[in-house]
This record gives C-alpha cells, structure tokens and sequence, in this order.
C-alpha cells in the first residue's frame, strides 16, 4: 500500500529542511514528505499526489508567501480537498487570517514560529488521528 504524504510549504528552504528533517525524526519512513516553496507550487503538488492516487494527509503552511498568502492557500486547498488536515505555520499571521483559515479552510491548529519540536509532533499526530 503506498504511503500517505505529509506537505509542507513555505518560502524559506532552512525551515522546509528544518520540517522535514524533524517530522521524518518523529515518524521516520510511515510518510512521504513533500515541499514547496508557495501556495501555488503546493496546490500542483497535491494535484499531481493525488492524480497519483497518493494520499496528502496533513499539510502544514507558512502564513506570508510569495503570490499568496498562506490562510488563502489553505481556503483554496480545502475547497478541492476538504479531508486534508490543515495546519498553519507562522511568525506573522494576523488572528484575522488565522479566524478565516479556521472558518473557511478547517485549520487544525496555528502553531507559531519558532516552533518545538514535541508540539510539532503533537499537532501533526492529533492531525493524523483525524
């Protein structure tokens, strides 16, 4: 059976690798770890995992981006793939853009940059739990 992805998007690589680094830490190879650098990106990612037919589980977005900002990434996600756990990254998102993701896209959870690794996994987990 093929594993499920974890995304993560942001426009800074050092925290894409800290990301990924540290969720394949707490998982190990359970997942697929995918990233990208903005909402746009992220949504051809997800597009292409799923015309795969590979399973994006939980997606974890930066708030300021390139483009489009991360709570409009993430109402836009939802509309196409509500079933995907969606979590907000951030050191700058207003509680206004936090209110929208909540109400239009179903955010999990706003964790605030810089951000500990053992809430990471603990919001990731409670994610998978569903």
């Amino acid at each position: 059976m093929a594993k499920s992805t974890i995304l993560c998007v942001d426009d800074e690589k050092t925290v894409l690798d800290s990301l990924k680094n540290q969720l394949r830490g707490i998982f190990g190879d359970s997942f697929n770890y995918e990233i990208a650098q903005n909402g746009a990106e992220a949504l051809e990612v997800v597009d292409e995992l799923q015309d795969d037919s590979l399973d994006v589980i939980v997606v974890i977005s930066d708030y300021i981006m390139p483009g489009m900002y991360g709570d409009e990434f993430l109402i836009k996600l939802h509309a196409k793939y509500p079933n995907i756990r969606k979590i907000m990254l951030t050191g700058q998102a207003d509680d206004n853009a936090v209110k929208r993701a909540r109400d239009k896209a179903n955010l999990l959870f706003c964790l605030r940059k810089p951000w500990n690794q053992d809430e990471l996994a603990k919001i990731v987990k409670m994610g998978l739990a569903g």
